[in-house]
């Protein structure tokens, strides 16, 4: 009964994959990342609007498919400064791992009022790889969480000005955590790195997302979208305690809820000049809504009945604030740049060390011929600095630094279809 006591506070960690807020993921084409996505649900250069805004895809006349893939190289370093006020200095590097993110989208038009489109992409995903040893392994171990999302759309021009367009989302989810004994090894005997718990398991749920467009005229545009949240449950997950006094059982049947937040986004494209146009996004995500991690069994104790591991989380609605330029410099190529700011959505804490981003973005796109195009975008993020303290199993109070940046690359093929 004393471990499982002490293990009540025990956290799912998870570290932002490209250091968007809590643990979004922006990576949806090399073309909106050269622009830091400013825009999106309005440009609808290419196929990948599909990610953003179904009502755009009425402004092709011809089938069309992208394929981009986003290379995520994180930096985050957490150094433990002290335990309740002891100077401590031990350095957790480099603890978000390199990713790939894969998108393909593909758009159609029926006839003139009528287009359909289907994508196949993530906006949630996250990494984290904590050195096993750490003193604060019982709060932050190895975990991931990768999401699937594919997006079926229909959209319709009701008149020259506005288009209407709705989808519905398949999401499939791999969840896996693993944490580690650390400073409860004084206690329960053994290594710090020594394994304490685990959880993994998969599912898939049902969202749905609706956009509109409306144009004031070939140069000047907005778009405007809406997508649901996605609640996951792991109903079917498998939770090892690896000897902790949790469970029952070496490893018992365990259910995890997770809730994806809904997001909405207002953007506009206005192209002043012959070969310049201005864009621009507003894109809220309702992380509200995520209040909480909890893993349950009725063959689990951690203090309370039925619970394997509860972590209140303490997270507001966020801003993500975007601004970029596009310079088209001949036939062949396309040039843009943009920045933008991304609020900290959470409180800061050693599983998920929110802080406000700021995103440094350019790329360009290359004509090949009429039908095949490349486009090519390069983002470098800064995260805020910062300091915070938590409160570990053992009623210490432990102080923390964070600091983070990401550079991200990314490349896409456009093809149109005769």
């Amino acid at each position: 009964m004393k471990q499982r006591a002490l293990l009540i506070p025990l956290a799912w960690g998870l570290t932002p994959v490209a250091l968007a807020a809590g643990f979004q993921a922006n990576e949806h084409s090399a073309s909106g990342l050269g622009r830091a996505f400013s825009g999106e649900a309005a440009v609808a250069d290419n196929a990948s609007v599909l990610a953003r805004n179904p009502a755009a895809m009425t402004r092709f006349d011809k089938a069309q498919f992208s394929g981009a893939l986003s290379l995520v190289d994180p930096q985050v370093d957490v150094t433990q400064t002290a335990i309740d006020n002891t100077p401590y200095n031990q350095t957790s590097k480099d603890v978000a791992p390199t990713q790939l993110v894969p998108g393909a989208y593909y758009i159609s038009p029926i006839n003139d009022a009528w287009a359909w489109g289907i994508g196949l992409f993530t906006n949630y995903g996250v990494a984290t790889d904590y050195p096993d040893g750490i003193y604060a392994g019982d709060l932050a171990g190895d975990t991931s969480l990768i999401t699937i999302n594919l997006n079926p759309n229909i959209a319709y021009r009701i008149n020259e000005s506005l288009s209407l367009g709705a989808g519905a989302n398949v999401t499939y989810a791999e969840a896996e955590l693993t944490r580690h004994k650390g400073m409860l090894a004084g206690v329960m005997g053994g290594m710090p790195s020594d394994r304490l718990i685990g959880l993994k398991g998969d599912t898939y749920s049902f969202g749905w997302n609706v956009g509109a467009l409306y144009e004031i005229n070939d140069n000047h545009r907005f778009g405007m979208t809406y997508r649901s949240a996605v609640d996951l449950q792991f109903k079917d997950g498998e939770f090892s305690s690896y000897g902790s006094g949790i469970a029952t059982q070496p490893t018992v049947d365990g259910r995890l809820d997770v809730t994806l937040p809904a997001i909405w986004e207002l953007s506009g494209f206005h192209k002043f000049a012959d070969k310049w146009s201005l864009h621009y996004s507003w894109f809220r995500t309702e992380w509200s809504s995520f209040q909480e991690l909890k893993a349950t069994s009725p063959d689990c104790n951690d203090g309370t009945a039925g619970q394997c591991f509860y972590k209140k989380e303490d997270y507001n609605d966020n801003n993500r604030y975007s601004l970029g330029f596009t310079h088209y410099l001949n036939n062949d190529w396309t040039l843009r740049a943009g920045f933008a700011l991304d609020e900290q959505a959470g409180k800061t804490t050693l599983s998920i060390p929110d802080t406000d981003r700021y995103w440094y973005s350019a790329g360009f796109t290359y004509q090949w011929n009429p039908n095949l195009s490349f486009d090519a975008g390069f983002t470098y993020i800064n995260g805020k600095s910062g300091s915070f303290t938590e409160e570990n199993v053992a009623g210490e109070t432990l102080g923390f630094e964070a600091k983070s940046s990401a550079v991200i690359g990314a490349l896409q093929m456009n093809y149109v279809f005769n």
